[in-house]
């Protein structure tokens, strides 16, 4: 065996020479849906308490947000990465429960993570396959998520192609907002909710395109709008106060269908959380446009259109039933929304934070 053959062999023998407490030691599944990114945490994370996703969740805020940091941050992760903590259900008839982090904090609610979700979840046998399409119920912080896992040519391959979920509710919270931005001027904003809350901005308005080119710039002017939002009014869920802020911003663009085989709608960009760049048309983002659409009267009940990403990847959209949501003070006229796409297994990963290492908990670059 030569000395490069001794060396690998060596490296992948790797074992701590310290005592087992000296590492935390974290297993994860790698996935990417549309190219955002997916670190679903399979073992190593502490159980969290409570009954509710909600309280799972602020029990992780509270006392878990160290590796949360570290899971998401450099030297693991870097400032656009996404993940998914998996927790008991919340209701009898769910499957399992989801908790989904980033460079900022906790989201509401994820589409792209639900759909490389319920793909792991029937692939790796967690839910049993039934059929050609199985059901996947996943209880997260904005509600419960109906996932179809679809295997073509079922049994002779059970790979899942393709995966399609049900919205909580999705619904416009208003239209037509005049913002004043600094440094751009006055932005029409329309604000709608499709697991978390959205303001939808026209690119055009702002003489953006929503190419790799412009991607700095697009998260230059999401953090402005975003701010300049959150000055102006505030965001109110009808029912749960961990629901009502303003998550991302949503930049729109017709699409020219130039080098699709497929007729694409429209385009969407979506600037979340500290700056993140989403690489996906935003699975929560096609719910609440899809409900902008039904409430202006550009797109009826259960007709589906075809919204890409900065990278061309593709969700299609529907808007299946019409539904009435809210309480005593507000009730807004929503849709549930059903989303379309594919997810991938890219990878696996065992993550090792050493007691002794001043950078344990990660720490961020732009």
């Amino acid at each position: 065996m030569n000395k490069q053959h001794l060396l690998l062999s060596a490296l992948s023998q790797w074992q701590p020479n310290c005592g087992n407490d000296q590492f935390l030691t974290i297993n994860s599944l790698e996935c990417h849906t549309g190219g955002e990114p997916l670190r679903i945490i399979t073992d190593g994370f502490p159980e969290l308490k409570g009954d509710t996703i909600l309280a799972m969740r602020r029990d992780c805020q509270k006392h878990h947000d160290n590796l949360r940091r570290a899971l998401m941050f450099e030297p693991r992760g870097h400032k656009d990465m996404y993940g998914a903590i998996i927790t008991k259900p919340e209701r009898l008839d769910s499957h399992f429960g989801a908790i989904f982090i980033h460079n900022e904090g906790y989201s509401t609610m994820c589409g792209h993570a639900v759909i490389a979700l319920a793909k792991c979840a029937v692939e790796s046998g967690a839910v049993k396959q039934t059929a050609e399409v199985t059901s996947v119920v996943i209880d997260v912080p904005c509600g419960q998520i109906r996932a179809k896992a679809i295997a073509q040519n079922f049994p002779h391959n059970t790979s899942i192609t393709q995966v399609s979920f049900e919205s909580v509710p999705s619904f416009v919270f208003t239209q037509g907002l005049k913002v004043e931005v600094p440094e751009l001027g006055t932005i029409n904003v329309d604000i709608a909710f499709g697991g978390a809350f959205y303001a939808y901005v026209k690119a055009i308005d702002l003489g953006l395109t929503l190419t790799p080119a412009h991607q700095e710039k697009l998260v230059e002017y999401g953090k402005k709008i975003k701010n300049a939002v959150n000055q102006t009014l505030k965001v109110k869920h009808p029912f749960e106060e961990d629901l009502s802020f303003l998550y991302g911003v949503i930049f729109i663009q017709a699409h020219q269908n130039s080098h699709s085989t497929t007729q694409v709608h429209s385009r969407n960009v979506c600037i979340f959380a500290d700056g993140e760049l989403d690489r996906s048309p935003t699975g929560s983002g096609v719910s609440g446009r899809i409900a902008l659409h039904v409430a202006k009267g550009e797109v009826p009940l259960q007709q589906s259109i075809i919204i890409d990403s900065i990278l061309g990847s593709q969700f299609s959209v529907q808007a299946i039933k019409h539904i009435s949501y809210g309480n005593n003070e507000q009730t807004y006229q929503g849709i549930i929304a059903q989303v379309t796409g594919d997810a991938f297994i890219c990878g696996k990963a065992q993550w090792l934070i050493n007691k002794d290492d001043p950078l344990k908990h990660g720490f961020l670059l732009r």
